[in-house]
Protein backbone atom coordinates (compact mmCIF):
# COMPACT_ATOMS: atom_id res chain seq x y z
CA UNK A 1 0.00 0.00 0.00
CA UNK A 2 1.46 3.36 -1.00
CA UNK A 3 1.80 6.36 1.30
CA UNK A 4 -0.89 8.41 -0.45
CA UNK A 5 -3.49 5.70 0.00
CA UNK A 6 -2.40 5.03 3.59
CA UNK A 7 -3.20 8.66 4.48
CA UNK A 8 -6.80 8.18 3.29
CA UNK A 9 -7.44 5.00 5.28
CA UNK A 10 -9.24 4.85 8.61
CA UNK A 11 -8.31 1.97 10.89
CA UNK A 12 -11.55 0.83 12.53
CA UNK A 13 -11.57 -0.78 15.98
CA UNK A 14 -14.78 -2.78 16.13
CA UNK A 15 -16.60 -3.76 19.31
CA UNK A 16 -15.81 -7.45 19.87
CA UNK A 17 -15.84 -8.41 23.54
CA UNK A 18 -14.38 -11.70 24.70
CA UNK A 19 -12.33 -12.30 21.56
CA UNK A 20 -8.73 -11.29 22.25
CA UNK A 21 -6.28 -13.03 24.59
CA UNK A 22 -3.06 -11.02 24.75
CA UNK A 23 -0.56 -13.85 24.32
CA UNK A 24 1.16 -12.78 21.12
CA UNK A 25 -0.27 -15.61 19.04
CA UNK A 26 -2.80 -13.58 17.07
CA UNK A 27 -4.94 -16.54 15.95
CA UNK A 28 -8.18 -14.92 17.12
CA UNK A 29 -7.61 -11.90 14.86
CA UNK A 30 -8.31 -13.79 11.63
CA UNK A 31 -11.82 -12.33 11.24
CA UNK A 32 -10.87 -8.79 12.30
CA UNK A 33 -10.51 -6.12 9.63
CA UNK A 34 -7.25 -4.27 9.16
CA UNK A 35 -4.76 -3.05 6.60
CA UNK A 36 -1.46 -4.31 5.23
CA UNK A 37 1.32 -1.79 4.63
CA UNK A 38 4.75 -1.65 3.09
CA UNK A 39 7.38 -0.65 5.65
CA UNK A 40 9.46 2.31 4.49
CA UNK A 41 12.18 4.25 6.34
CA UNK A 42 10.45 6.82 8.54
CA UNK A 43 13.05 9.52 7.89
CA UNK A 44 13.38 8.77 4.16
CA UNK A 45 10.04 7.47 2.93
CA UNK A 46 11.51 5.94 -0.23
CA UNK A 47 9.94 2.83 -1.77
CA UNK A 48 13.35 1.74 -3.04
CA UNK A 49 14.38 1.31 0.63
CA UNK A 50 11.37 -0.77 1.65
CA UNK A 51 11.90 -3.33 4.42
CA UNK A 52 12.96 -6.48 2.60
CA UNK A 53 11.48 -8.91 5.10
CA UNK A 54 7.87 -8.26 4.16
CA UNK A 55 4.83 -6.16 4.96
CA UNK A 56 3.09 -5.22 8.20
CA UNK A 57 -0.60 -5.78 8.97
CA UNK A 58 -2.24 -3.48 11.52
CA UNK A 59 -5.52 -4.34 13.27
CA UNK A 60 -7.48 -2.97 16.24
CA UNK A 61 -10.48 -4.00 18.34
CA UNK A 62 -12.12 -2.96 21.62
CA UNK A 63 -14.43 -4.54 24.18
CA UNK A 64 -15.90 -1.37 25.67
CA UNK A 65 -13.22 -1.14 28.36
CA UNK A 66 -9.91 -1.93 26.65
CA UNK A 67 -8.37 -1.30 23.25
CA UNK A 68 -6.48 -4.11 21.51
CA UNK A 69 -3.87 -3.87 18.77
CA UNK A 70 -2.18 -6.47 16.58
CA UNK A 71 0.93 -5.87 14.49
CA UNK A 72 1.87 -8.73 12.16
CA UNK A 73 5.22 -8.43 10.39
CA UNK A 74 6.77 -10.83 7.92
CA UNK A 75 10.42 -11.39 8.76
CA UNK A 76 13.12 -13.95 9.50
CA UNK A 77 13.59 -14.85 13.14
CA UNK A 78 16.28 -12.78 14.88
CA UNK A 79 16.84 -12.71 18.64
CA UNK A 80 19.75 -11.78 20.91
CA UNK A 81 18.95 -12.20 24.58
CA UNK A 82 19.57 -9.07 26.64
CA UNK A 83 20.23 -6.81 23.65
CA UNK A 84 17.09 -5.05 22.51
CA UNK A 85 18.99 -3.34 19.69
CA UNK A 86 19.68 -6.72 18.08
CA UNK A 87 16.05 -7.81 18.24
CA UNK A 88 12.96 -6.52 16.43
CA UNK A 89 11.15 -3.69 18.18
CA UNK A 90 7.84 -1.90 17.64
CA UNK A 91 6.19 1.31 18.78
CA UNK A 92 2.75 2.91 18.61
CA UNK A 93 2.42 6.69 18.72
CA UNK A 94 -0.80 8.66 19.25
CA UNK A 95 -1.60 12.34 19.03
CA UNK A 96 -2.56 13.96 22.35
CA UNK A 97 -2.11 17.71 21.85
CA UNK A 98 -4.04 19.37 19.06
CA UNK A 99 -0.80 20.80 17.63
CA UNK A 100 1.18 17.55 17.83
CA UNK A 101 2.58 16.58 14.44
CA UNK A 102 3.57 13.17 13.13
CA UNK A 103 6.94 14.43 12.03
CA UNK A 104 9.34 15.25 14.86
CA UNK A 105 7.19 13.31 17.36
CA UNK A 106 5.00 16.22 18.34
CA UNK A 107 6.92 18.97 16.62
CA UNK A 108 7.74 21.23 19.58
CA UNK A 109 10.57 23.55 18.59
CA UNK A 110 11.97 23.83 22.11
CA UNK A 111 14.99 21.72 23.00
CA UNK A 112 17.11 20.85 25.97
CA UNK A 113 16.37 22.91 29.03
CA UNK A 114 13.63 24.88 27.24
CA UNK A 115 11.57 21.77 26.56
CA UNK A 116 8.85 21.26 29.20
CA UNK A 117 5.10 20.94 29.70
CA UNK A 118 4.63 24.71 29.56
CA UNK A 119 6.76 25.65 26.57
CA UNK A 120 5.58 22.61 24.55
CA UNK A 121 1.94 22.59 25.58
CA UNK A 122 -0.27 21.23 22.79
CA UNK A 123 2.52 19.16 21.20
CA UNK A 124 2.17 16.05 23.38
CA UNK A 125 2.26 12.56 21.85
CA UNK A 126 1.72 9.24 23.62
CA UNK A 127 4.15 6.39 22.82
CA UNK A 128 4.21 2.68 23.59
CA UNK A 129 7.59 1.07 22.81
CA UNK A 130 8.30 -2.66 23.06
CA UNK A 131 11.89 -3.87 22.70
CA UNK A 132 11.88 -7.66 23.10
CA UNK A 133 15.50 -8.37 24.10
CA UNK A 134 14.48 -9.35 27.64
CA UNK A 135 10.96 -10.55 26.84
CA UNK A 136 10.04 -14.23 26.68
CA UNK A 137 7.72 -15.01 23.73
CA UNK A 138 4.12 -15.53 24.77
CA UNK A 139 4.60 -13.91 28.19
CA UNK A 140 2.85 -10.70 29.25
CA UNK A 141 4.88 -7.51 29.79
CA UNK A 142 4.28 -3.82 30.39
CA UNK A 143 2.09 -2.75 33.29
CA UNK A 144 3.20 -4.37 36.54
CA UNK A 145 2.63 -3.51 40.22
CA UNK A 146 6.30 -2.88 41.04
CA UNK A 147 6.91 -0.16 38.46
CA UNK A 148 3.40 1.25 38.80
CA UNK A 149 3.97 1.62 42.54
CA UNK A 150 6.83 3.96 41.67
CA UNK A 151 4.42 5.95 39.46
CA UNK A 152 6.30 5.62 36.17
CA UNK A 153 5.64 4.14 32.75
CA UNK A 154 8.65 1.85 33.05
CA UNK A 155 8.81 -1.94 32.67
CA UNK A 156 11.94 -3.38 34.28
CA UNK A 157 11.05 -6.92 33.21
CA UNK A 158 10.33 -6.79 29.47
CA UNK A 159 10.97 -3.20 28.39
CA UNK A 160 7.43 -2.55 27.18
CA UNK A 161 7.31 1.08 28.28
CA UNK A 162 4.74 3.88 28.33
CA UNK A 163 6.22 7.23 27.20
CA UNK A 164 5.22 10.70 26.18
CA UNK A 165 7.12 13.22 24.08
CA UNK A 166 7.10 16.69 22.56
CA UNK A 167 9.86 15.94 20.03
CA UNK A 168 12.57 13.26 19.58
CA UNK A 169 14.89 15.05 22.02
CA UNK A 170 12.24 15.50 24.71
CA UNK A 171 10.67 12.15 25.53
CA UNK A 172 10.16 10.70 28.99
CA UNK A 173 8.59 7.82 30.83
CA UNK A 174 5.06 8.63 31.98
CA UNK A 175 5.16 10.38 35.34
CA UNK A 176 8.58 11.94 34.83
CA UNK A 177 9.72 15.29 33.53
CA UNK A 178 13.02 17.11 33.78
CA UNK A 179 12.75 20.62 35.17
CA UNK A 180 15.56 23.12 35.29
CA UNK A 181 16.79 25.16 38.23
CA UNK A 182 19.69 27.62 38.23
CA UNK A 183 19.16 29.10 41.70
CA UNK A 184 18.90 26.32 44.22
CA UNK A 185 19.87 22.71 44.83
CA UNK A 186 17.48 20.03 45.98
CA UNK A 187 18.37 16.54 47.23
CA UNK A 188 16.80 14.94 44.15
CA UNK A 189 18.86 17.03 41.71
CA UNK A 190 21.61 15.78 39.45
CA UNK A 191 24.27 17.79 37.66
CA UNK A 192 24.09 17.48 33.87
CA UNK A 193 26.11 19.72 31.58
CA UNK A 194 26.64 22.24 34.42
CA UNK A 195 22.88 22.59 34.93
CA UNK A 196 20.93 21.30 37.89
CA UNK A 197 17.98 19.20 36.92
CA UNK A 198 15.45 17.45 39.08
CA UNK A 199 12.94 14.81 38.25
CA UNK A 200 9.26 15.51 38.82
CA UNK A 201 7.17 12.42 39.43
CA UNK A 202 3.37 12.35 39.34
CA UNK A 203 1.80 9.86 41.73
CA UNK A 204 -1.08 9.06 39.35
CA UNK A 205 1.21 7.97 36.50
CA UNK A 206 1.67 4.35 35.54
CA UNK A 207 2.32 2.05 32.61
CA UNK A 208 -1.12 1.38 31.15
CA UNK A 209 0.02 -0.96 28.36
CA UNK A 210 0.38 -4.72 28.31
CA UNK A 211 1.64 -6.85 25.47
CA UNK A 212 3.28 -10.01 24.21
CA UNK A 213 5.20 -11.19 21.13
CA UNK A 214 5.53 -14.36 19.09
CA UNK A 215 7.08 -15.72 15.90
CA UNK A 216 5.53 -18.36 13.69
CA UNK A 217 8.73 -20.46 13.76
CA UNK A 218 8.31 -21.08 17.51
CA UNK A 219 6.96 -24.54 18.28
CA UNK A 220 6.40 -24.66 22.04
CA UNK A 221 2.76 -24.91 23.10
CA UNK A 222 3.25 -25.31 26.84
CA UNK A 223 5.04 -21.98 27.31
CA UNK A 224 8.65 -20.79 27.19
CA UNK A 225 10.85 -19.84 30.12
CA UNK A 226 14.02 -17.76 30.14
CA UNK A 227 16.38 -20.74 29.94
CA UNK A 228 14.83 -21.66 26.56
CA UNK A 229 16.39 -18.57 24.97
CA UNK A 230 16.88 -17.94 22.03
CA UNK A 231 13.63 -19.95 21.60
CA UNK A 232 14.27 -20.65 17.89
CA UNK A 233 17.10 -20.57 15.37
CA UNK A 234 18.11 -17.30 13.72
CA UNK A 235 17.13 -17.03 10.09
CA UNK A 236 13.96 -19.10 10.37
CA UNK A 237 11.36 -17.92 7.88
CA UNK A 238 8.09 -16.73 9.32
CA UNK A 239 6.07 -13.91 10.81
CA UNK A 240 6.35 -11.81 13.97
CA UNK A 241 3.24 -11.05 16.01
CA UNK A 242 3.00 -8.19 18.51
CA UNK A 243 -0.21 -7.97 20.52
CA UNK A 244 -1.13 -5.14 22.91
CA UNK A 245 -3.93 -3.91 25.15
CA UNK A 246 -4.64 -0.71 27.06
CA UNK A 247 -7.69 0.76 28.84
CA UNK A 248 -9.67 3.15 26.69
CA UNK A 249 -9.41 5.75 29.48
CA UNK A 250 -6.60 6.19 31.98
CA UNK A 251 -6.08 8.17 35.22
CA UNK A 252 -3.58 10.48 33.52
CA UNK A 253 -3.78 14.12 34.70
CA UNK A 254 -0.75 15.55 32.86
CA UNK A 255 -1.52 15.06 29.17
CA UNK A 256 0.78 12.04 28.93
CA UNK A 257 -1.80 9.46 27.77
CA UNK A 258 -4.12 9.60 24.80
CA UNK A 259 -7.74 9.06 25.85
CA UNK A 260 -9.77 6.79 23.56
CA UNK A 261 -13.51 7.45 23.21
CA UNK A 262 -16.01 5.10 21.60
CA UNK A 263 -17.58 6.75 18.57
CA UNK A 264 -14.69 9.16 18.08
CA UNK A 265 -11.49 9.04 16.07
CA UNK A 266 -7.85 9.49 17.04
CA UNK A 267 -4.57 9.70 15.14
CA UNK A 268 -1.84 7.09 15.34
CA UNK A 269 1.43 5.94 13.80
CA UNK A 270 3.34 2.65 13.83
CA UNK A 271 7.11 2.12 13.84
CA UNK A 272 9.25 -1.00 13.42
CA UNK A 273 12.96 -1.61 14.03
CA UNK A 274 14.86 -4.65 12.73
CA UNK A 275 18.54 -5.60 13.09
CA UNK A 276 20.02 -5.91 9.63
CA UNK A 277 22.74 -8.50 9.02
CA UNK A 278 23.29 -8.96 12.73
CA UNK A 279 23.97 -5.29 13.32
CA UNK A 280 22.20 -3.38 16.06
CA UNK A 281 19.61 -0.91 14.88
CA UNK A 282 19.84 2.79 15.75
CA UNK A 283 17.05 4.89 17.23
CA UNK A 284 16.44 6.63 13.91
CA UNK A 285 16.60 3.43 11.82
CA UNK A 286 12.91 2.66 12.14
CA UNK A 287 10.42 1.87 9.41
CA UNK A 288 6.89 3.27 9.31
CA UNK A 289 3.58 2.32 7.70
CA UNK A 290 2.79 5.91 6.68
CA UNK A 291 4.37 9.31 6.24
CA UNK A 292 1.76 11.09 8.35
CA UNK A 293 -0.84 10.40 11.02
CA UNK A 294 -3.17 7.48 10.30
CA UNK A 295 -6.71 8.05 11.60
CA UNK A 296 -8.46 5.32 13.57
CA UNK A 297 -11.94 5.11 15.04
CA UNK A 298 -13.48 3.14 17.89
CA UNK A 299 -16.86 1.95 16.65
CA UNK A 300 -19.73 1.45 19.10
CA UNK A 301 -21.71 -1.77 19.39
CA UNK A 302 -24.87 0.07 18.27
CA UNK A 303 -23.14 1.15 15.05
CA UNK A 304 -22.24 -2.44 14.22
CA UNK A 305 -25.79 -3.55 15.05
CA UNK A 306 -27.28 -0.81 12.91
CA UNK A 307 -25.04 -1.78 9.99
CA UNK A 308 -25.89 -5.46 10.25
CA UNK A 309 -29.58 -4.65 10.77
CA UNK A 310 -29.52 -2.41 7.70
CA UNK A 311 -28.07 -5.22 5.61
CA UNK A 312 -30.68 -7.64 7.02
CA UNK A 313 -33.51 -5.20 6.33
CA UNK A 314 -32.43 -4.83 2.71
CA UNK A 315 -32.36 -8.60 2.24
CA UNK A 316 -35.72 -9.01 3.97
CA UNK A 317 -37.30 -6.30 1.82
CA UNK A 318 -36.07 -7.94 -1.36
CA UNK A 319 -37.38 -11.32 -0.20
CA UNK A 320 -40.75 -9.79 0.65
CA UNK A 321 -41.06 -8.14 -2.78
CA UNK A 322 -40.11 -11.39 -4.49
CA UNK A 323 -42.71 -13.28 -2.45
CA UNK A 324 -45.44 -10.77 -3.28
CA UNK A 325 -44.62 -10.94 -7.00
CA UNK A 326 -44.69 -14.74 -6.93
CA UNK A 327 -48.03 -14.69 -5.08
CA UNK A 328 -49.56 -12.30 -7.59
CA UNK A 329 -48.37 -14.42 -10.49
CA UNK A 330 -49.87 -17.54 -8.94
CA UNK A 331 -53.23 -15.79 -8.49
CA UNK A 332 -53.18 -14.60 -12.09
CA UNK A 333 -52.39 -18.05 -13.43
CA UNK A 334 -55.17 -19.59 -11.34
CA UNK A 335 -57.64 -16.96 -12.55
CA UNK A 336 -56.62 -17.47 -16.18
CA UNK A 337 -57.10 -21.20 -15.93
CA UNK A 338 -60.52 -20.82 -14.32
CA UNK A 339 -61.73 -18.43 -17.03
CA UNK A 340 -60.42 -20.49 -19.92
CA UNK A 341 -63.17 -22.31 -21.88
CA UNK A 342 -63.15 -26.03 -21.44
CA UNK A 343 -62.88 -28.25 -24.53
CA UNK A 344 -66.33 -29.66 -25.42
CA UNK A 345 -66.79 -33.40 -25.06
CA UNK A 346 -67.91 -35.20 -28.19
CA UNK A 347 -69.18 -38.80 -27.74
CA UNK A 348 -67.53 -41.27 -30.09
CA UNK A 349 -70.83 -42.63 -31.40
CA UNK A 350 -71.56 -39.28 -33.00
CA UNK A 351 -68.49 -39.44 -35.20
Amino acid sequence: MDAARAKMLVLVAEFRPGVVTVDGRGDEWAEADGFEFSLLPALDFDRDKEFSGGKMAVKALHDGNNAYFLLRVEGDYVYTKGDGYKCPSVALMFQIGENATYSSMGGCRKFGTECNSRSCQGHEVDIMHFSIGNAIPGRLYGSNPIDNQEATGDDRFGNLVDLYAWNPHCQFLDGKEFLVSHCWVLPSMVLINSMWLFLRNDSSAQNDWQGAWWHSSLTSHSGFVEKDSPYSSDGQKGTYYFEFSRPLRTVDRLQQDVQFTIGQSTKMAVAFWYPSEGKAWGKSDHYSVSCDWMPMEFVSASSIYATSRGAWDATSAFSLILSVVAFCISIYVAYWLSMAKSVPFTPIDRL
